[in-house]
C-alpha cells in the first residue's frame, strides 16, 4: 500500500530561491496543492505548488523562506488545493494577507471552505449589470456611474489621495445603500501608517460592521500580495452567491500585486515581457478582475473598484494598460486638480464608465441623467480649451459666450467636483448640475432636449446673445 503524499516527508530540495522552494519532480502532485514545510526547529510554514514538471516541483512559501534550508526542511503535500474558511462571522474582522486574523479577536469558525482561485462564471449564466450604485461622489454618480457587477478601476499617481477616496466610497456606499451592502477591502503592500488609517476610518465611521478587511503590510512576505486579492474575492463570492448580498470589493494597490508577480516570475527565471513583467500578466490580472459579476436568476453581486498607481503618472504602463483592456472603464485622479485643492480630484474628461447607460435613466436615477451628463461634459471640455486659449491671447478677446463657459467651468470645478467628504445623493448631484447650466445661454445647451430645459431650468438660463 502506497504512503499518502500528505503523510510522507519529502526532503529532495534542490534549491531555495526567495519565496520559492525547488524540489525534484514528485509524482501525483497537483498544481495549486496546499503544502506544509517544517524547518529543523519544528516551525511550520504553509505554501502551494506553483509548478509541476518532469524536471522539478516548485513550491511558493506564503510566509517567506527565511529559516528553511535544503538539508533539514521537510515538505508535506496535503493532496488538496489552498482553501479559505468562510463564515458570516467574518464581518467586522481584519485579516492579514494569508487569511489569518490580524485584529486579535481569535479564529473564525468556518461554515464552509472554498478554493481561493474561485469558480469561473459561465458566460451564459452571467446577468448583464443593470442597477446603479450610489457612491455619494458626484463625479462618479452623475458623470461616470458605477453599476452593480461592474469592474471599474481607479487610476492614481504617487501622492494622490486614492486611499482617502477609496475609504470615502466604502463608507458612503454602506451608508447610502438601501439594502445592506458589504464591502470587502484588500490592501496589498500598504505601510503601517496606511494600515492604521484604514482600520481607524472603517471603525470610527461604523463601516467596519459591514466590512471584511484583508491587509497585507509592506514588510509582510511578498507572496502574500498575490494571495490577498484572491482571498478578498473568494470572501466576496461567498457573501454574494451563497448569502445573496451585494458586495463591493476595493483592491489597493494592484501595482504592488503585479510587482510581486514580477518578483516571483524573476525567481523562477521566466522569460520577461514588457518592463520585466511576466508574459502571462494579462491572464493573471483577468483571473482576478473577471470574478466580478451577477449570476442570472440569483441574488447577490460582486462589484470591483481596483486601485492602480500609475508609475510617473504613465497611463501606458503595462499594468495600467492591461487593466484598462480587461475592465469596463476607468476613474482617473488628476494631479493638477489635487494641487489646486480640489477634492476628490477626479478628472471627468479621461474618466469613463462603459456600463453607465445600463444603470441610469427612468426608474433608476432619472430620465434626464444621460443628457445632463453629456451637456456638462461637453461644456467642461469646451471650457478647458478656452482656458488654454486665454493663457495665450488673454481674456480681452473673448466673447460673451466664451466668458459664460469659463464661468461655468470654474463653478463646475469648485462647486461640483470639489465637494469634499460630504456625500451627495444622486438627486442633489442632478440638481446642482442643472443649476450650473443656468450660467450658460440656452442656445449652447445643444445636448439636452427642450422639455428638460423647461422642466429643470424654467427660464434660469442666461439670455441668448444677440
Amino acid at each position: 500500500m502506497n504512503t499518502p503524499l500528505y503523510a510522507k516527508a519529502h526532503r529532495s530540495i534542490n534549491e531555495i530561491k526567495g519565496p520559492l522552494v525547488f524540489l525534484q519532480s514528485i509524482p501525483d502532485v497537483r498544481y495549486g496543492e496546499r503544502v506544509t514545510l517544517v524547518d529543523s526547529l519544528g516551525r511550520k510554514k504553509s505554501g502551494q505548488v506553483l509548478e509541476v514538471s518532469e524536471r522539478a516541483t516548485v513550491v511558493q512559501v506564503f510566509e517567506g523562506s527565511d529559516g528553511l534550508d535544503q538539508k533539514s526542511t521537510a515538505v508535506f503535500f496535503s493532496g488538496d488545493v489552498v482553501k479559505l474558511g468562510l463564515s458570516e462571522d467574518m464581518l467586522g474582522r481584519v485579516f492579514d494577507g494569508s487569511g489569518n486574523p490580524r485584529d486579535g479577536l481569535g479564529e473564525v469558525l468556518p461554515e464552509t471552505e472554498r478554493p481561493i482561485t474561485g469558480s469561473p462564471l459561465n458566460p451564459v449564466c452571467r446577468q448583464q449589470p443593470f442597477e446603479f450604485i450610489e457612491t455619494g461622489i458626484s463625479a462618479i454618480d452623475l458623470m461616470n456611474t458605477l453599476v452593480k457587477g461592474q469592474k471599474l478601476p481607479i487610476f492614481t499617481g504617487a501622492g494622490l489621495p486614492a486611499n482617502r477616496v477609496a475609504v470615502q466610497i466604502a463608507r458612503q456606499v454602506i451608508r447610502q445603500s438601501k439594502e445592506e451592502l458589504i464591502v470587502v477591502f484588500g490592501g496589498m503592500g500598504i505601510t503601517s501608517r496606511e494600515y492604521n488609517y484604514f482600520y481607524k476610518e472603517f471603525q470610527d465611521s461604523g463601516a467596519l460592521a459591514n466590512s471584511v478587511l484583508f491587509l497585507n503590510l509592506a514588510d509582510d512576505p511578498t507572496i502574500e500580495r498575490i494571495l490577498t486579492p484572491r482571498l478578498a474575492l473568494t470572501t466576496a463570492e461567498y457573501f454574494a452567491f451563497d448569502k445573496g448580498r451585494d458586495v463591493l470589493v476595493i483592491l489597493t494597490d494592484m501595482l504592488n500585486y503585479a510587482n510581486a508577480l514580477r518578483e516571483i516570475s524573476s525567481a523562477r527565471e521566466e522569460i520577461p515581457g514588457r518592463r520585466g513583467y511576466p508574459g502571462y500578466l494579462y491572464t493573471d490580472l483577468s483571473m482576478n478582475y473577471e470574478r466580478a459579476g451577477i449570476i442570472k436568476n440569483q441574488k447577490g453581486s460582486v462589484t470591483q473598484l481596483p486601485i492602480v498607481t500609475m508609475p510617473n503618472d504613465d497611463i501606458t504602463h503595462p499594468v495600467i494598460d492591461l487593466t484598462g483592456y480587461i475592465t469596463e472603464g476607468q476613474i482617473i485622479l488628476s494631479r493638477d486638480m489635487d494641487r489646486r485643492g480640489i477634492y476628490p480630484p477626479i478628472n471627468p474628461l479621461p474618466s469613463l464608465s462603459r456600463l453607465m447607460n445600463l444603470g441610469i435613466g427612468k426608474n433608476k436615477t432619472r430620465e434626464d441623467h444621460r443628457q445632463l451628463q453629456d451637456q456638462l461634459y461637453a461644456l467642461y471640455a469646451q471650457g478647458k480649451e478656452i482656458e488654454k486659449l486665454t493663457a495665450i491671447i488673454g481674456s480681452a478677446g473673448l466673447g460673451t459666450t466664451e466668458r459664460e463657459i469659463l464661468r461655468f467651468t470654474e463653478r463646475f470645478e469648485h462647486e461640483f467636483m470639489n465637494q469634499g467628504e460630504r456625500p451627495r445623493t444622486i438627486r442633489e448631484s442632478l440638481a446642482l448640475g442643472w443649476e450650473l447650466l443656468s450660467e450658460v445661454s440656452r442656445s449652447e445647451l445643444r445636448r439636452v432636449e427642450d422639455k428638460y430645459i423647461d422642466q429643470y431650468l424654467s427660464g434660469k438660463t442666461a439670455a441668448t446673445p444677440s
